[in-house]
């Protein structure tokens, strides 16, 4: 098949190269020096899935339209991309891969005539320089989308993607989003400190803090009606529960999480965007959890504190120490 990923990064390329191993004709679009060398030397994929090496067609925008399209970029680059390829792409099928809500409405608000669809990867993928990406973690990508049973069209593309990297076809895919939501929890507290997702999660006071905002994002999505879906061994009864231990109890969330990383460390999508001085998608994880609340009349302190050190980490390029991080919670 002739498929397209936008986005080269640690994801896209990930996907990419997986995907041309699997056989298909694949096209990534790319900028500046990550365009140059994937022309030049293709991409290099190493780690999890095993070492490969893929030379896609490479282009800044797609020619021609692809039989499937796979929109890897950050959420807050979404639109842009998806605007800058619709002549291409408009009226052929659309797998956003992304963190976030908003994925699937962007695309299908932006192309009509396209059918489109939302995957959900728990893929940990390191972007280490253009053209060269490992994975941390190989794991499986669930594909759907709306909040009702997957459909036949779901189960076509889960089968294609499966045969490239593990995919499965999702029910209730507007509530497994939510629930990647909670586990993205984990990616504000390495950006501002620099620390790997495992190292802050040992470090008593931080794992406080971020068990903290996932109990929060849990009771945010409750106010909403959310019904969550079944993700990374998580689903709506154990989360509803989550929420009501207490916070020394529920730390036992991010201890599994960090339990299930391995030893590689993981540094998160997030902090990679800093290292590579790129802005974050951080308004679409914990700033997604400040306006859903602030929709039912509440607030989400915790979320927006972390949301404001991730800007001014952005601002600053200066790291926090763990300290520097605690002292900024507010005093009751």
């Amino acid at each position: 098949m002739r498929l397209a990923v936008i986005g080269a990064g640690a994801l896209g390329g990930t996907f990419a190269t997986l995907l041309a191993r699997a056989g298909h004709h694949v096209t990534v679009t790319a900028r500046g020096r990550a365009l140059d060398v994937i022309r030049e030397e293709g991409i290099r994929l190493s780690g999890g899935f095993g070492d490969t090496h893929a030379r896609p067609a490479a282009l800044e925008r797609l020619a021609e339209t692809p039989d499937l399209t796979l929109v890897c970029t950050k959420a807050h680059d979404a639109a842009a991309a998806l605007s800058f390829n619709a002549a291409a792409i408009a009226g052929s099928p659309v797998i956003v891969v992304q963190n976030g809500l908003d994925g699937v409405t962007t695309a299908a608000r932006l192309l009509p005539g396209s059918d489109c669809f939302g995957a959900l990867t728990l893929i940990a993928a390191h972007y280490e320089a253009p053209g060269v990406v490992r994975v941390t973690t190989a794991a499986p990508t669930y594909l759907g989308r709306g909040s009702g049973a997957a459909d036949a069209a779901t189960r076509r593309w889960q089968a294609v993607l499966d045969a490239a990297v593990p995919t499965i076809a999702l029910d209730n895919f507007v509530g497994a989003q939510w629930t990647k939501l909670i586990v993205n929890m984990l990616n504000a507290l390495p950006a501002i400190t620099g620390l790997s997702v495992q190292e802050v999660i040992d470090h008593p006071g931080l794992r406080r803090l971020m068990t903290a905002s996932m109990r929060e994002a849990v009771r945010v999505a409750r106010a909403r009606g959310v019904r969550f879906g079944q993700l990374q061994g998580l689903d709506d009864r154990s989360l509803r529960r989550f929420a009501r231990l207490p916070l020394w109890a529920g730390q036992r969330l991010p201890l599994q999480l960090r339990a299930r990383m391995g030893s590689v460390p993981n540094q998160g999508s997030t902090l990679q965007s800093l290292n590579r001085g790129q802005v974050t998608e951080i308004d679409y994880l914990n700033g997604a959890i400040v306006r859903e609340a602030a929709a039912s009349g509440l607030e989400a302190p915790v979320s927006a504190l972390l949301t404001t050190l991730v800007h001014e980490v952005e601002t600053s390029g200066v790291s926090l120490t763990p300290d520097a991080v605690l002292a900024r919670l507010p005093r009751h």
